[in-house]
Formats: structure tokens, sequence, C-alpha cells
């Protein structure tokens, strides 16, 4: 079982920065990608950046650019740098985990909301 706690959602003005951190403990151990998804009132769910255990990286395009995905395996954290904030990134965001133990397995963080203010 994993365990993952976010932080650093808030409130900023267009144009600002944040950084969501994601915490992950217990089987650590089994650890392989991690990512960031979100999701907007009434619209479904998204990939918002992505890295695998090689540390390749994948982005929304509408991201591109502006955010950042970065881990820590010994901290077991990963990140995600917000920069040059848009009002169309308001949403919750949610880490997912995958692991690999007889299969395959994902885990989601509580989310957390960043609101962007015009």
């Amino acid at each position: 079982q994993v365990q993952l706690v976010e932080s650093g959602g808030g409130l900023v003005q267009a144009g600002g920065a944040l950084r969501l951190s994601c915490a992950a403990s217990g089987s650590t151990f089994s650890i392989n990608a991690m990512g960031w998804y979100r999701q907007a009132p009434g619209k479904q769910r998204e990939l918002v950046a992505a890295v695998s255990n090689g540390g390749n990286t994948n982005y929304a395009d509408s991201v591109k650019g502006r955010f950042t995905i970065s881990r820590d395996n010994a901290k077991n954290t990963v990140y995600l740098q917000m920069d040059s904030l848009k009002p169309e990134d308001t949403a919750v965001y949610y880490c997912n985990v995958e692991t690999r133990t007889f299969g395959t397995r994902y885990y989601w963080g509580q989310g957390t909301q960043v609101t962007v203010s015009s």
C-alpha cells in the first residue's frame, strides 16, 4: 500500500507560480512512474505531467514550457513547479503514483486546489 499526501496548492494571480509536492509513504520501494493530473469543474480528469522511474518526462500541451515535474526518490516525493499560471490552470490537482509488485497498481493523492485569478 502507498499513501500520498499533497501540499502546495492555493490562490495565485495570473502570471504567478506555485509548487506542488506529493510525498509517498508505505511501500515506496515499489514505486515506478509518478505524475500529476488535474480536474476542473465539469471536466474530465486530465494528465498534466508525468515522470518515469528512469527520469523521462511528458507534459500536456497546455502546460509545456510553463510546468516542470521532478522527483526525489530519496524523499519519495514528486513535485510540480507551475510558472506563468493562467486562469485556465484552475483545477484540483491530484498526485498519481504507479507501483509494480505482482502487477501494476495506481494510487491517488487527496487533491489540492489551485485557483488562478485574472
